[in-house]
């Protein structure tokens, strides 16, 4: 009897709150290993397909929007899917480029497919693949010849003066230094982080990184209606100053930054560019331009 090559050889099963609800889920199944396809993911919504990372060139068709979190939308109508909050699971699945996954988000009662918090970081997701999936192999990349830098402005008001800064350069790896600076007379602190990623190993303390949130945001959300599933165990919540939170590694806020730059970059394909990036105060709406500049070598 000819074998089934789509058998599958792991199933695991994540659930906790997440940005918005109280309970949220996410299934994923590991296809037997093979190391000469291209690393794939396929992200599914409520069962029906949403987008699969060996069709990258389709990737532009999705709809981009972001909160708090990046969110896409699959297409016009009522037939849209949504699916909010990926950036923490996508980089999980660079470590293991030889194999295929499955991913199924349920949909909540608005239709919206958004993935648990878990702790706020991508550990919970890594650790339990690892058992189930084995040993992290070697990382995939591709090459990125991009020379380009650009200031950030705040989209919330109409400054003049930049709030941050981005520059793209060639690289051997993936290489990131990311700044945080909060100084707006309400909550003040910096957190700082560099990283350079050769090999699996170097993403350990990235994915243990927690998401954050300012104290005076997190009550603003919660006057305004959001943030309705989270507690003190989806992240980490910093008053006046980040020096005093407890922090799971050195610099987590700026080192859970560039987690989500990673979600947010290997969510069109689970690859990293070859490019060094230097970041100040940067978000998904950086992160996506930076994208789009390597998009094209990506493909």
């Amino acid at each position: 009897m000819k074998k089934d090559s789509r058998k599958f050889s792991q199933k695991s099963e994540f659930s906790s709150a997440s940005l918005s609800y109280s309970k949220a889920s996410v299934k994923i199944e590991v296809e037997e290993r093979n190391p000469q396809l291209e690393p794939r993911v396929e992200w599914r919504v409520g069962g029906s397909r949403f987008y699969s990372t060996d069709c990258a060139k389709c990737f532009s068709d999705l709809k981009f929007s972001v909160a708090r979190t990046a969110i896409y939308e699959s297409c016009e109508g009522t037939h849209a899917l949504m699916l909010a909050s990926p950036e923490h699971l996508a980089p999980v699945f660079l470590m293991w480029p030889s194999r295929s996954f499955i991913v199924d988000v349920p949909c909540n009662e608005n239709g919206i497919a958004e993935v648990p918090l878990m702790d706020g970081s991508a550990l919970p997701f890594f650790l339990t693949l690892r058992r189930n999936v084995g040993v992290p192999e070697e990382l995939a990349f591709y090459d990125a010849p991009v020379h380009a830098e650009w200031d950030l402005f705040r989209t919330d008001r109409n400054d003049s003066k930049p709030y941050g800064f981005v520059r793209i350069t060639p690289s051997e790896a993936f290489e990131v230094e990311y700044v945080l600076e909060r100084n707006d007379g309400v909550c003040n602190f910096t957190s700082s982080a560099s990283v350079s990623i050769y090999s699996a190993e170097h993403l350990y303390n990235v994915f243990a990184a927690r998401t954050f949130i300012l104290k005076n945001e997190f009550d603003e959300a919660r006057k305004a209606g959001l943030l309705g599933g989270v507690d003190e165990s989806c992240g980490l919540l910093l008053d006046d100053s980040a020096a005093k939170a407890s922090f799971r590694v050195a610099d987590e806020p700026a080192r859970h930054k560039i987690l989500d730059l990673l979600g947010d970059l290997c969510f069109i394909k689970p690859k990293l560019p070859k490019v060094r990036l230097e970041i100040i105060n940067g978000g998904h709406l950086s992160h996506r331009t930076i994208l789009e500049k390597v998009l094209p070598y990506a493909l």
